[in-house]
């Protein structure tokens, strides 16, 4: 038992000072490498709310998502009362009727299922209108934020909206407003 914990802490050890190196060796070359890249920030969440674009096709996206899950929310709830009707009839229906009835509420139950994946699973309806409207406009602003960090040497640049890492970041650096002027919206 003694060995078995004496090779742990070895191990735990070990582990401890492999990882003390590379923090120790990255905090010597990182500031060589950092300092000859620029970077920049951009707030994307603001950028697409200043796209009136993209605000059309949310709201699109928005009524399209609401139709389609009340349908599906239509035959669930048909679903419900067949069931609930054949629970309340049970004890006066025949062995065949009984069959009868639950294949009935069995197969409403599997059309919303299959209307849900239809239209909200990974490859439905939503998704696919999602990349008919909202792609094109993705595509802008990537090219736009391209653009603007090729013209001013950026080699990276971080999306403060999306990253929760960022705790700071000067607003000396924020490219948003130049990404929006570069799409032609006026902010």
């Amino acid at each position: 038992m003694k060995k078995e914990y004496k090779t742990m802490g070895k191990t735990l050890l070990m582990a401890l000072a492999a990882k003390a190196l590379l923090v120790a060796a990255i905090m010597i070359f990182l500031p060589q490498s950092a300092s000859a890249q620029k970077f920049a920030l951009l707030d994307m969440d603001y950028i697409l709310k200043n796209i009136p674009a993209y605000e059309r096709a949310n709201e699109q996206l928005t009524q399209i998502s609401k139709k389609w899950q009340a349908e599906v929310e239509a035959i669930q709830t048909e679903a419900q009362s067949m069931y609930k009707n054949y629970q309340r009839d049970v004890v006066f229906l025949s062995e065949e009727q009984k069959k009868e009835r639950q294949d009935a509420v069995m197969k409403k139950e599997r059309e919303a299922a299959e209307l849900k994946k239809k239209y909200f699973g990974p490859d439905g309806e939503l998704f696919k209108k999602r990349n008919a409207l909202i792609a094109p406009i993705q595509e802008l602003v990537y090219n736009a934020v391209s653009d603007v960090a090729e013209s001013r040497g950026y080699q990276l640049v971080l999306d403060r909206a999306s990253d929760s890492g960022i705790i700071y970041g000067s607003p000396r650096i924020d490219i948003s407003d130049d990404v929006l002027s570069r799409l032609g919206s006026t902010r």
